[in-house]
């Protein structure tokens, strides 16, 4: 999430429009780009070392409002301090409290059969598909994601909304649709803040190391909620 909340983008409504982005990175935007990539690849090997110290010695799931109080609060505490050098505190505080977070869903995963499989396979379609959009988006005559920013918008709130009724209302057909959705939709946050980096829209790698995080988070947690349902495990 970014200073307007979201960098996503439609599925399904490309259209034609493209953008142009420059074979040559102007060298401030390879300067961000790097340091994004750099502290992502940090803030992954992180929360997943804590997600398998949580997975490994069972840790509860701290439940959904707990987990979202401190999501929130700790994106908050991010942008407080983005351009500061707490910051960076504060970006490896959220990650690892995501990593912790995720734990007892691999733990759930790995205690059934074939469970090793099912996060294995998320694991490397979320490393595949992070490579791919990001390669995609910047390359000249990549599509245009500014122009459907509004559309993620509203996807982002929509799904957000139908997964707490999901939740709340036990409603299983439902929270699969809505990992459906987040996989798209994640998609689209991906391309959307690379490109933003590439084009000097975003010039904070701390803000963009988030984005980029969060997008993977939630299509790795979703392509495991959509592996398991179509296993037969949920």
């Amino acid at each position: 999430m970014k200073r307007d909340e979201v960098k996503v983008m439609a599925i399904g409504a490309a259209g034609d429009e493209r953008v142009e982005v420059p074979q040559a990175l102007d060298p401030a935007a390879l300067r961000v780009l790097g340091n994004t990539y750099r502290l992502l690849a940090l803030t992954l090997v992180f929360s997943g070392a804590i997600a398998a110290v949580s997975a490994a010695l069972r840790l509860p799931y701290p439940g959904l409002l707990l987990t979202l109080g401190g999501y929130f609060g700790l994106l908050f505490l991010v942008y407080r301090l983005q351009n500061s050098a707490y910051g960076l505190l504060a970006v490896f505080a959220l990650t690892g409290f995501m990593g912790y977070t995720l734990g007892p869903l691999l733990s759930a995963y790995l205690a059934v059969p074939g469970g090793a499989g099912m996060v294995a396979t998320a694991l490397g379609t979320t490393g595949v598909s992070f490579a791919g959009l990001s390669w995609y988006a910047t390359r000249e005559g990549a599509l245009d994601t500014r122009r459907f920013s509004g559309f993620l918008v509203v996807g982002i709130i929509t799904a957000f909304c139908l997964g707490l009724a999901a939740y709340f209302f036990a409603m299983p057909a439902l929270a699969l649709a809505v990992s459906g959705m987040f996989v798209l939709l994640m998609a689209g946050m991906i391309m959307f803040q690379t490109q933003e980096i590439v084009r000097g829209g975003e010039t904070n790698y701390i803000l963009a190391t988030v984005t980029l995080y969060v997008a993977l988070y939630n299509l790795f947690a979703s392509l495991l909620h959509l592996l398991g349902a179509f296993g037969g495990e949920e």
